[in-house]
């Protein structure tokens, strides 16, 4: 470590927008049903790596997605049929984007306190940057990081080390928050970074992996950088 933290990185989904709520409702919508999520979930996480990996675009993932998803429930749909049951389920999802309640207090109080703050996401650029604009976190953000795009996803170190470049700041001086202890609060620690994981909802079992900072809320995020990880304000 280099001192203390003067930027922070963000994750997106699950983290400042209530993501897994509205895609949950959305697939509810094309199904009727809320028992394969599990299954969607997992396809997505398949799919995503081959666009990190550049072997197809975001857009025609999301489609041979479905199409995919749809074949392992027994459905076998065509290219159009999927494009239309994903269009379906985007505009479900986009009309359910909330933020969680204590992003843009947290949003503001980093501002405030003159914190360079960056984004980074391993989902689809165009939903991401959607979200940011619509949902009134653009003028917060510094500089978005887009796994797809730059060919290199959480946890690998490539995508916090890019996002420490862009903020200006070195890694041991960048706190990264995010809902998912592996990607997020690990992935960040092992690249040098401050991990600190968001978990909203499940009781911590056990001790912490070492290096990793916990909170429930972003609310709780000021005082941890003040306080336990040497918030420099500028």
């Amino acid at each position: 470590m280099t001192g203390g933290v003067r930027a922070v990185c963000l994750d997106v989904d699950d983290t400042l927008v209530a993501h897994t709520a509205s895609a949950r409702a959305a697939l509810h919508l094309l199904l009727g049903h809320d028992n394969a999520w599990s299954l969607w979930a997992q396809i997505t996480d398949e799919q995503v790596t081959r666009v990190v990996a550049g072997e197809v675009d975001s857009d025609t993932m999301r489609w041979q997605r479905t199409q995919e998803f749809f074949s392992c429930l027994g459905e076998f749909i065509d290219a159009a049929e999927a494009i239309r049951r994903e269009d379906i389920r985007v505009r479900a999802m986009r009309a359910g984007w909330d933020l969680f309640d204590d992003t843009l207090p947290c949003l503001e109080w980093l501002r405030a306190a003159g914190v360079r703050i960056a984004v980074v996401t391993n989902a689809s650029g165009s939903y991401q940057r959607g979200k940011l604009a619509n949902l009134g976190m653009a003028e917060f953000i510094d500089g978005v990081i887009i796994a797809g795009e730059l060919g290199a996803a959480k946890p690998d170190p490539v995508i916090f080390h890019t996002a420490c470049a862009l903020l200006g700041v070195h890694p041991g001086q960048v706190a990264h928050i995010g809902d998912r202890l592996d990607l997020d609060a690990i992935g960040a620690r092992d690249a040098g970074l401050r991990g600190v994981w968001l978990n909203r909802t499940e009781p911590v079992q056990g001790e912490l992996p070492h290096g990793i900072s916990v909170i429930s809320s972003l609310a709780e995020l000021p005082e941890l950088l003040v306080c336990d990880l040497d918030l420099v304000v500028s």
